[in-house]
């Protein structure tokens, strides 16, 4: 197999520019509806609990794209070191398909699969 790493490592980079981009958007959304729910004090209950489900989500969102960030870096830091496509667990190739579909990805389907069954 060979893989088009100038290829990958442009999407990575496409990747993580976009997902930085989203997370920055939510941070200053947060930012600005910090500023108005303080600003209500008389809120309904309702829409103080929505606030605070959607600040929760946001936070949540946020600490996701923290970690694809953290294996997107982890990926571009492989491809330097003439690692990437192989699979941190068994040392097999990680198949192409995989790797257009998660372009980060550092395990073979069958490790991915058996690291999420716990």
């Amino acid at each position: 197999m060979t893989i088009d790493l100038e290829l990958r490592k442009n999407e990575l980079l496409e990747l993580r520019h976009r997902l930085s981009a989203a997370a920055e958007s939510i941070e200053l959304g947060d930012e600005e509806q910090g500023e108005l729910s303080r600003s209500a004090v008389d809120q309904h209950i309702a829409d103080h609990a929505s606030d605070t489900f959607d600040r929760e989500l946001d936070e949540t969102l946020e600490e996701n794209a923290g970690h694809v960030l953290r294996e997107i870096d982890d990926a571009l830091e492989r491809i330097e070191q003439g690692t990437y496509g192989v699979c941190a667990v068994c040392g097999n190739e990680i198949p192409e398909e995989r790797l257009a579909a998660v372009p980060y990805a550092s395990l073979c389907i069958d490790d991915k699969r058996k690291q999420e069954r716990g």
